[in-house]
């Protein structure tokens, strides 16, 4: 009886509660958890995205140059779609290289007759600079202004209008900053050659062709073809071609260094020719790698370089001739045909971008470089040399270019 009253008490005073947690299984407040876990993420996103701008920043300097946009492909395909619709603005776009505006044939029967005839190959002597050109053009940059860009101006990276007759600098928007130069590399490749070799040398196209870098632009020559210098040269900067820009580097290389060179020792020889060429008309700020204008950390200009590149280059018959020629037909010394059209819109009718006045020069697109233009035009018996550089699209580098030319009539 009293072993029942008991058990009933101890039912009534609580036994039946549950127990305290022991301390080993307490957790921390619900909200210091969510802070912290906040906390974290936020550390996380910030350390994530400084490596990913690290990384773009390093993809930029060494990836861009495998995927930049082909000069040949990205003109020509405007230039076709102009003689239909013009449109208000072209980006160029990468793509295989395949150069639509060149069409090589291999059959004889639709050739025309040849525009040279074979030679041996002998080497000649382009007359010097002379102090005066030189000197002209660096007191000409010397006394520069840097005016302030007009608003309605196309965004770009230097810009610059000059006059050959008087080495007057008309305008000049960051002249002295470096840029990369794309393509318009391909006028000193042109003039170095031509101090080495006759514009009649007979040339093979051979394995230097590996050494082009994909999604070239290209002109469409292959290993075994034979055509002259003064030929490649058309290749070079009317389509465009970096196939052809290699081949007369490996040609003239190894005829500069008196005797055979593997394709590995043909771009340092070369590069030693342009650069020697550079500086000897009074480009101070420039120096190149490559043949063709591939984008490289070690390859850069600047504008106010190009106005002298340019001014030069219009003394060189061969290249004057090429760079003021909108299309050519070709028959190579192999048998083969070829139709190149030039790149630079300034020269074809068909083109919204148009201009009588325009004489050359040469297109670049790259990466690094933006779109480029180094154009020159004849006016009341005056020449001028414009400067379009790092511009955002195909179309704003013509426009830039048009608007520099206004200011001749002011």
């Amino acid at each position: 009886m009293k072993r029942g009253l008991l058990l009933l008490c101890c039912l009534l005073t609580g036994c039946g509660k549950s127990p305290e947690p022991p301390p080993s299984v307490q957790t921390l407040p619900e909200t210091a958890g969510i802070t912290t876990a906040a906390e974290t993420v936020e550390t996380v996103c910030r350390t994530s995205e400084a490596g990913t701008a690290e990384q773009t920043q390093t993809a930029s300097l060494t990836a861009a140059p495998q995927t930049q946009p082909p000069e040949t492909t990205a003109a020509q395909t405007e230039a076709s779609a102009a003689a239909q619709t013009e449109p208000a603005s072209a980006e160029p776009a990468a793509s295989s290289g395949s150069g639509t505006g060149s069409t090589v044939s291999g059959t004889a029967a639709e050739t025309v007759q040849s525009r040279q005839t074979e030679s041996t190959g002998s080497s000649r002597t382009t007359k010097p600079v002379t102090t005066a050109a030189r000197t002209e053009i660096r007191t000409t940059a010397a006394a520069q202004t840097l005016p302030e860009t007009p608003p309605e101006w196309p965004a770009c990276s230097a810009a610059a209008l000059f006059c050959s007759e008087d080495g007057k600098l008309l305008y000049a928007d960051r002249t002295e900053e470096r840029i990369a130069p794309a393509s318009l590399t391909k006028l000193l490749t042109a003039a170095a050659a031509l101090r080495v070799l006759s514009p009649d040398t007979v040339c093979t196209v051979g394995t230097e062709q590996a050494l082009l870098h994909p999604h070239s632009s290209l002109c469409l020559i292959k290993p075994g073809h034979r055509l002259t210098l003064r030929d490649l040269i058309a290749g070079m900067l009317m389509a465009s071609g970096n196939d052809a820009a290699y081949t007369v580097a490996a040609v003239t290389a190894r005829a500069a260094a008196g005797g055979q060179l593997s394709d590995a020792e043909i771009l340092p020889v070369f590069a030693g020719l342009m650069n020697a060429l550079a500086a000897e008309i009074g480009m101070k700020d420039s120096h190149f790698v490559f043949p063709d204008g591939w984008d490289d950390p070690a390859q850069y200009t600047t504008a106010a370089d190009l106005l002298k590149l340019g001014a030069y280059a219009l003394t060189v018959p061969e290249i004057r001739a090429v760079t003021g020629t909108l299309q050519t037909h070709i028959v190579f010394r192999s048998g083969e045909n070829v139709n190149w059209t030039n790149t630079n819109l300034l020269l074809n009718p068909q083109s919204a971008y148009y201009c009588a006045d325009a004489v050359g020069l040469k297109t670049g697109t790259t990466a690094a470089a933006g779109n480029c233009l180094l154009a020159a035009f004849v006016r009341g018996g005056r020449t001028y040399l414009t400067v379009a550089a790092g511009c955002r699209s195909n179309a704003d580098r013509y426009r830039l270019t048009a608007l520099l030319m206004q200011k001749t009539d002011t």
